[in-house]
């Protein structure tokens, strides 16, 4: 006979079930984001963030993912609710919700990119197309709506797409469109790269894009299939202490979206394409370190600099924001 499995098992298994079922890769990088920016942010803005999350519009589907029960706190219902909530904007890319997909899903909204080219180590910013992708622009305008008069419905999805887009825009390569002779028209952000010998099935191709995504869950794969309690939050917290805020803040230029965004492609064009990094082969091992070391102070920054969004725009009074919960 089975043995009965409590509520917080069951809320673990749940979300795993979510999670296998419709995320995609970067599922881990935001949800470690969001962690951050949540142990950034004070009390009094996590319970209206999370108010407002609640009211989202329904068809949007977007509170139904809020776990109400269970003998787990209130305050870890509430924070894994919003690690997931900055998943959504990739949850609604599933086509077999076809009213929430077709009112939500913006596929160029996850990336903005600049065009450029490097001969003989000169980098060459080139002319964009009409559409190199909208994060920024939206990042833009989402901030000022949750700063203004607009319904908690509107705000609740401008706070979804913030989490998101904030974390996008943190990855090198969702900022980056390099031109080479076997891409004229741009690399789309690594994705042309390839890191498999030529000739591999399409199915089994990996390119450089998947390789930072999903850097974080490669190194540190989630053997156990345990819920994020037991996966995130471990990750996310050894994040924080090898990139604490007093180290980094003089670096986070709040509400510089732009400066945010030259900084993730200055590093898609020094770090990313590095010299040692070659086509169609497996990168090296230091190029692995190097990208892992890379990518979790990005993950660090964009969870900073999103906690303290959220306390500037939602903060009633003087922000005293609480110790880190390690």
């Amino acid at each position: 006979m089975l043995r009965p499995i409590t509520l917080a098992a069951l809320f673990c298994i749940i979300l795993t079930a979510i999670n296998t079922s419709v995320f995609g890769w970067d599922e881990t990088g935001h949800k470690i984001t969001s962690y951050i920016a949540w142990q950034r942010m004070t009390p009094e803005v996590r319970a209206q963030v999370i108010k407002i999350l609640l009211e989202a519009p329904e068809d949007s589907q977007l509170a139904t993912f809020y776990m109400g029960w269970g003998s787990r706190t209130e305050e870890a219902r509430k924070r894994e609710y919003f690690m997931l909530t900055s998943t959504w904007a990739d949850i609604i890319r599933d086509r077999n919700f076809a009213v929430r997909y077709k009112k939500y899903h913006k596929g160029n909204w996850h990336y903005d990119d600049t065009f450029w080219s490097a001969v003989n180590g000169q980098i060459t910013v080139l002319p964009r197309p009409e559409d190199g992708g909208q994060a920024l622009v939206r990042l833009n305008e989402y901030d000022k709506l949750i700063r203004g008069n607009a319904s908690d419905a509107e705000k609740a999805i401008a706070i979804a797409w913030i989490q998101h887009l904030i974390g996008d825009l943190h990855q090198p390569l969702h900022t980056s469109a390099r031109v080479t002779d076997m891409e004229p028209k741009g690399d789309q952000g690594g994705n042309f790269f390839l890191l498999t010998p030529q000739g591999t099935p399409r199915n089994k191709q990996e390119n450089l894009h998947w390789f930072w995504d999903s850097i974080v869950m490669r190194n540190h794969p989630n053997s156990k299939d345990v819920c994020d309690a037991d996966y995130i939050d471990p990750r996310a917290q050894e994040i924080m202490k090898a990139h604490p805020y007093d180290r980094v803040q003089n670096r986070l230029a709040p509400g510089q979206f732009e400066a945010w965004v030259r900084e993730s492609l200055t590093s898609a064009q020094r770090d990313v394409f590095s010299a040692d990094l070659k086509r169609f082969e497996t990168p090296s091992e230091k190029y692995k370190k190097k990208a892992l070391k890379i990518s979790e102070e990005r993950l660090a920054l964009a969870g900073y600099r999103m906690g303290d969004l959220f306390n500037q725009a939602f903060a009633a009074g003087p922000v005293t924001v609480p110790a880190p919960q390690f």
